[in-house]
């Protein structure tokens, strides 16, 4: 065995070249609000990435508000106050597999938040948020555009349609599609979009909101200054904006050609997976993304397994990795109604624009011993055999 095989892509991707390359050259620039020449560099390098990041989703530069990341993205997202037709939006309706920061509700009372139901395929349920719709009035609806531990792709303008017509607001949750799938802001209706850097090949701590033309937020997050344009108040991170922008466009010009290959090597990869008695891969009977696994095996325990997938060599990972490095029964696959031993076995492999034939080889290698050794086994003792053998 040589070198590591990294399959945590959905986690954090590594730093594109282009992006490094950029970000380098952006340390030297000045204070992007001064109006001397350094900082018009400055500003000029923070607005060429403004609009790459603005045209990525078919959305005004003067949308783009930056933030430290998708989670600041999204609280900001989900502020009450938020206008349609001249009334102000009071309740939040989310959807119950999204990501820990919409499920937190921003800045909306807990008792002001329902939440929608999901198929046992792990895609909103309609006519459930129909119905959520008519039972109070508008709402602001936060609907991710695909799950981060699934890759199911959420049916976006069918949810933007029911909203618009109850005279409501969508937020939409795009950290994980952004990059791996094409995405535009009016086809799907959306009108506040979430996007972050560092899943696209960009540095950590830097993301973006993306209002619809015509949205304004109610209340920033963080006042103190008139940066972006007064809706998020601090110096920006001119470093990581910069690197953000590069990362948009080189992932953007790759995107047709990494997408079909990442799900050729999927298809590989769960062709294997599913030759093992009693595996089941989630979602995969509806859209998900490309790059997405999400694998499960009575017997198994999820913890053990990652454990050994790291001796082995690769990095995996049980469902998301917001929860500091603690492993815990997937959300998600509870509002699927999925069993909570299957549950418990619940793996995700994602793959990036750099993985190989090889690496899915030795993943599937990797998942074969495991599987012989560790299924309804003592787990210790059965990963000290499996780390000697």
């Amino acid at each position: 065995m040589t070198g590591r095989v990294y399959l945590d892509w959905n986690a954090t991707t590594p730093l594109r070249e282009e992006a490094r390359a950029a970000m380098a050259a952006a340390f030297e620039l000045g204070n992007p609000s001064a109006v001397h020449a350094e900082g018009r560099r400055a500003r000029g390098a923070v607005e060429e990435a403004r609009a790459a990041v603005a045209a990525a989703v078919g959305a005004r530069p003067q949308d783009v508000i930056f933030t430290s990341g998708g989670t600041e993205a999204n609280a900001l997202a989900l502020t009450p106050g938020l206008k349609t037709f001249g009334k102000p939006l009071d309740r939040l309706i989310i959807s119950s597999i999204e990501h820990a920061s919409v499920l937190a509700g921003g800045r909306f009372a807990t008792d002001r938040i329902s939440a929608m139901a999901v198929d046992r395929s792990g895609v909103v349920d309609l006519e459930h948020l129909k119905l959520l719709l008519e039972a109070d009035g508008p709402a602001l609806v936060s609907v991710m555009l695909a799950n981060n531990e699934t890759g199911a792709i959420q049916p976006i303008a069918a949810v933007a349609e029911l909203v618009h017509r109850a005279g409501g607001l969508l937020h939409v949750d795009a950290v994980q599609a952004f990059g791996k799938i094409p995405i535009d802001i009016k086809q799907l209706g959306a009108d506040l979009v979430s996007v972050s850097a560092h899943k696209i090949g960009g540095p950590k701590g830097v993301g973006a909101l993306i209002l619809a033309e015509g949205v304004a937020i109610s209340e920033p997050l963080l006042r103190g200054g008139g940066q972006e344009q007064g809706r998020r108040a601090g110096t920006e991170n001119v470093a990581g904006i910069v690197g953000f922008g590069a990362a948009v466009k080189a992932a953007i010009a790759a995107l047709p050609g990494d997408a079909e290959r990442m799900q050729k090597l999927r298809q590989k990869l769960e062709k294997i997976l599913r030759q093992t008695q009693g595996s089941v891969i989630f979602a995969s009977d509806v859209p998900r993304l490309p790059n997405t696994t999400l694998v499960g095996l009575p017997g198994l325990k999820a913890e053990t397994a990652v454990i050994g997938f790291d001796l082995a060599g690769i990095a995996v990972s049980s469902g998301s990795a917001c929860s500091s490095g603690k492993v815990q029964p997937s959300h998600v696959l509870r509002a699927m109604q999925v069993d909570e031993a299957l549950t418990r076995s619940a793996i995700r492999i994602s793959l990036g624009w750099t993985t190989t034939e090889g690496d899915v080889e030795r993943c599937a290698e990797a998942w074969r011993k495991l599987i012989g050794s560790l299924i309804t086994r003592d787990d210790e003792t059965e990963l000290e055999r499996f780390q000697t053998s």
